[in-house]
């Protein structure tokens, strides 16, 4: 069974994912959270062949582990979510009653 994510490379300081089950749309988010801890160093993505190769992020980080900085972004992100899709179903039922 695939996974969603598999470790490419991991170092004391980085650490490659590629996203099996995942396009790069996710990926922005992704890296624009991880930019703003100030654990991490450095974030990006890429895909070396669109059609063939899946999409990859990169994390470096100034201390602790970088896997714990991809935890923390992914946290944050699924929270932000979380309430998009609350205040999303609050505004349904509002226009429900409406009607």
């Amino acid at each position: 069974m695939d996974t969603g994510l598999r470790v490419v490379s991991k170092e004391k300081d980085s650490i490659t994912l590629e996203m099996v089950k995942y396009d790069n749309t996710i990926l922005r988010p992704i890296v624009e959270e991880l930019l703003k801890d100030d654990q991490v160093e450095e974030s990006k993505y890429y895909i070396k062949h669109p059609v063939i190769d899946n999409p990859a992020i990169y994390v470096k980080v100034k201390g602790g582990k970088p896997q714990a900085a991809v935890k923390r972004a992914i946290k944050k992100l699924s929270k932000i979510y979380e309430n998009m899709s609350a205040d999303l179903t609050k505004e349904k039922k509002k226009l429900e009653e409406k009607r």
